[in-house]
């Protein structure tokens, strides 16, 4: 890469970073800190926890479309205030409603279709890959500390503290974007992506290859939501660990999460048997909420968890990759938009479908339904054609949330 590449993909990743932390840190927390509410119940956390996948879907391809018109930078600043205020008003809330009105605004700074975009307009085609993938690996590891740090950040400001850090982490975003990410040559950058025409979007929703990996991420990020309806409660009632020491189990199980990724990559890349890596990941997540929502036990519960964190980070890291190997010629761009929207809709529906199913029909219902979609998923991939270059899948980290 050249030097402008480097400080182009390094600034990006950066603020992609800030910005996922925004995002993932309310996720262990929100279930328990927003059950203090007066008119809190089951159905209006999942809402609250679910609803910015909602706007970020529907707003996902428009943003990218003003990028396209005014450029890249001008829509991602304006995404950024966007979430900004959002964060603010969570912060002050002092209902339910508050603070699913603020997680909407969040939501609403859809721009993670347009800072790939940008990505793309600021690096040369045979970077390109290198670039995403960078980018990719600055979102996973967001998560990573997103999972310990809020936590953190809860002991000492609780659910508003970790708001307005959210909103100060927006701030610095915007920063990082005048000051640090280099500006396009072109309104629009250099690089203009056959993949945002909207005629393609039609052949990406009935495409089988594409629609099986949406269904997939869409299934996945259900799962990851509607977990996190139930674990934080489960550390702290039934396994006596304080909300205040949650990173304590996170951060071990995360770490050792990732070493546990190591051998299905070896076995997939150079064992040649990525496939068979996809579908025991699957099995994974599927043993893992077996385990999560039936055992008392906390070694088991324990080990689910870090059985769950190892399919979950390399089904994510995994996806990605294979849309771009699945997608048809000149639609990659477009391929990504509606692989991040069924992505963000996972997550709304699994905070959202997951609230009511445990407020009307309690945790054993929607551990059933996470457990159908995981075997729902498996059957679809196990039956699925053998792609032609099924020896050439390279897990690249998560690209969006």
């Amino acid at each position: 890469m050249t030097g402008r590449e480097r400080r182009a993909v390094g600034s990006l990743a950066l603020l992609y970073c800030f910005r996922m932390l925004g995002l993932f840190m309310v996720l262990p927390l929100l279930a328990l800190y927003a059950s203090d509410l007066a008119d809190a119940t089951p159905t209006m956390i999942g809402l609250a926890l679910g609803i910015y996948g909602l706007t970020q879907a529907i707003l996902q391809i428009p943003f990218g479309w003003l990028s396209d018109r005014i450029g890249r930078k001008p829509v991602i600043i304006f995404g950024l205030l966007l979430f900004a205020l959002g964060s603010v008003i969570a912060a002050m809330a002092d209902s339910m409603n508050g603070i699913i009105l603020g997680r909407t605004l969040q939501g609403s700074g859809a721009i993670a279709s347009t800072v790939m975009a940008l990505v793309a307009d600021l690096t040369r085609e045979e970077q390109r890959t290198k670039a995403m993938a960078l980018v990719g690996i600055s979102i996973g590891l967001s998560f990573a500390v997103a999972m310990v740090l809020g936590p953190v950040v809860a002991s000492v400001g609780g659910l508003a503290g970790v708001f307005w850090f959210t909103a100060v982490l927006a701030a610095v975003g915007i920063g990082i974007v005048i000051l640090l990410v280099p500006t396009p040559h072109s309104a629009t950058g250099d690089h203009q992506e056959e993949g945002a025409r909207l005629g393609f979007i039609g052949r990406g929703l009935v495409d089988a290859g594409l629609v099986r990996l949406n269904f997939g991420v869409f299934v996945l990020h259900f799962i990851l939501v509607a977990c996190f309806l139930v674990l934080p409660g489960l550390l702290e009632q039934t396994f006596g660990v304080g909300r205040e020491q949650h990173w304590m189990v996170y951060l071990p199980v995360l770490l050792l999460s990732i070493v546990g990724m190591v051998p299905l990559m070896i076995l997939a890349e150079r064992g040649k048997r990525p496939r068979q890596m996809f579908l025991l990941s699957i099995a994974l997540i599927f043993a893992a909420i077996g385990v999560l929502g039936f055992t008392a036990t906390n070694l088991l519960f324990y080990g689910g968890l870090w059985l769950f964190f190892v399919g979950f980070n390399y089904l994510e890291a995994t996806l990605p990759s294979l849309v771009s190997k699945t997608v048809f010629a000149g639609g990659k761009g477009t391929a990504m938009g509606v692989y991040s929207s069924c992505q963000f809709m996972g997550a709304f529906a699994g905070g959202a479908g997951g609230g009511w199913l445990l407020d009307h029909l309690g945790s054993g219902v929607l551990t059933g339904v996470c457990l159908a979609l995981a075997a729902g998923w498996w059957l679809v991939v196990q039956t699925a054609p053998v792609p032609k270059d099924v020896t050439n899948i390279t897990p690249t980290p998560l690209i969006e949330t």
